[in-house]
């Protein structure tokens, strides 16, 4: 037998056996005897192996058997303590119910004392988180939240001291909100820094400090109004601060108790000039408009009144004059005292037509601005509405004041408009009067002139 084929035996019987590359059976036989050599060590060394391997199987059931019993006593263990706890849990719920019985017994009709006991508590808490005398006595909320708790959560009873200080405490609220006080508290300036105040309160309605301004409490602590009420509220103020007895006039919020909603409600009442510019530009426009109409009418007022009183006085003269309108009408007459009467009446009326454009000089301009007053007003209402509504498209209509504003604030500009129109036509009808009473009277003294032309002419 060849050496070649006895390898290949060789390799045959360790690739079926799957041996280890590091076993002796792996290496290479020479002869038959020594192959079989190998292949009888392989097989001693795979019976230890698997007797090993029985062995940690059996290790592992046994263990695995006893882990169960332990699961399986504790499983009864707890389904007994579990048992057990649902006695006592039935025992206690048979307990409670008997405890309740006798304390609704003991109780009797305290129950509804204590329940109104239990809401006025609650009232009052809310009203001190808001009042004005909370300022001067904090604190005042926290026992009151506390006893409503108690009351609420458990079945202890409010002792006597309790409900003798919910008693104390609404008696010297209900005092507190007819009492003027001074005393020291932390407030807040409008830019944020916190300085230590001598502050005057007025019951539970308005608080001030000792320069009138008007304070705010909000989250248990003073500030100072970024914006004070206009009028005289704020010198009432600091008058009160420096009073020692008598009536002094204030401005009281009777809202304060409810937290001063009139009080804010007037002080973010835009001022004129805030409402001016919420015109914009067309409500500059219009106003500057406004006060040329203004300027203009005045300007023609004084320039008619200082010409009817040269009329007037050439009325009283007897030789034409020629500083005012009537004068030089006249004069026409005086150059000309032999002129026919076609001629003369013609040259007189001209000088009438020459001097009538002087004096209504304006009246057209004032009268075209007061007809585009209120255009222009219309004009920027509808614009701003237009922008009012853009913005309701975009962030919604949720807030109605944020649209009642933009409303509003459009609306300005009409009345500008009117504002504008209305006096313009006044001034312009009075204006237009001067100016008609000088040219009536340049007709009738024109006409008179005329006639007594006309008349000496025909004498002669």
């Amino acid at each position: 037998m060849s050496a070649k084929f006895v390898k290949g035996v060789v390799l045959a019987i360790c690739g079926a056996l799957a041996l280890p590359a590091g076993s002796v059976l792996a290496q290479e036989a020479k002869t038959l005897d020594e192959l079989l050599g190998f292949v009888k060590q392989g097989q001693a060394a795979e019976a230890a192996e698997n007797r090993q391997r029985e062995q940690r199987f059996a290790n592992d059931k046994a263990n695995q058997a006893a882990e169960l019993k332990r699961a399986e006593e504790e499983r009864a263990r707890q389904e007994a303590l579990s048992t057990e706890l649902e006695n006592v849990f039935e025992e206690n719920e048979l307990l409670i119910a008997t405890k309740r019985e006798v304390l609704k017994e003991k109780l009797g009709t305290l129950t509804e004392l204590f329940g109104h006991l239990t809401s006025a508590a609650g009232d009052l808490a809310s009203n001190f988180e808001v009042s004005l005398a909370s300022a001067q006595y904090p604190g005042r909320e926290v026992f009151l939240r506390d006893l409503v708790d108690k009351m609420n959560n458990s079945d202890a009873l409010p002792s006597i001291e309790e409900i003798e200080q919910v008693w104390f405490e609404l008696l010297r609220e209900t005092r507190e909100t007819g009492v003027v006080t001074t005393f020291s508290a932390e407030v807040s300036s409008p830019d944020g820094e916190r300085s230590e105040r001598q502050v005057l309160r007025v019951g539970s309605f308005n608080i001030v400090d000792t320069d009138g301004n008007y304070l705010s409490y909000q989250n248990e602590h003073l500030s100072e109004l970024p914006r004070q009420p206009s009028g005289p509220y704020t010198g009432w103020a600091a008058d009160l601060v420096n009073a020692s007895a008598g009536l002094n006039p204030f401005g009281v919020d009777p809202t304060g108790p409810s937290g001063g909603s009139f009080l804010a409600a007037i002080i973010d009442t835009p001022t004129l000039t805030e409402r001016w510019h919420q015109g914009g530009y067309v409500g500059y426009a219009i106003t500057a408009l406004g006060v040329f109409a203004f300027l203009l009418a005045i300007y023609r007022f004084i320039v008619l009144t200082a010409v009817g009183a040269k009329v007037s006085s050439q009325l009283k003269s007897d030789k034409a004059n020629e500083n005012n309108p009537l004068g030089r009408v006249l004069k026409i007459h005086e150059d000309n005292p032999n002129m026919d009467t076609e001629t003369l009446e013609l040259k007189m009326s001209e000088g009438v037509l020459k001097e009538t454009p002087k004096l209504e000089s304006g009246l057209t301009l004032l009268k075209i601005i007061a007809a585009i007053a209120p255009l222009m007003g219309l004009l920027g209402t509808v614009t701003g509405m237009i922008l009012t509504f853009q913005a309701i498209t975009i962030f919604g209509a949720g807030d109605p004041k944020a649209m009642a504003g933009g409303i509003s604030s459009a609306l300005i500009t009409t009345v500008l408009g009117l504002l504008v129109a209305i006096p313009t036509v006044l001034m312009h009808t009075i204006v237009n009067g001067r100016a008609q009473r000088i040219i009536h009277v340049l007709d009738e003294q024109t006409t008179g002139i005329v006639a007594e032309h006309t008349e000496a002419n025909l004498r002669s």
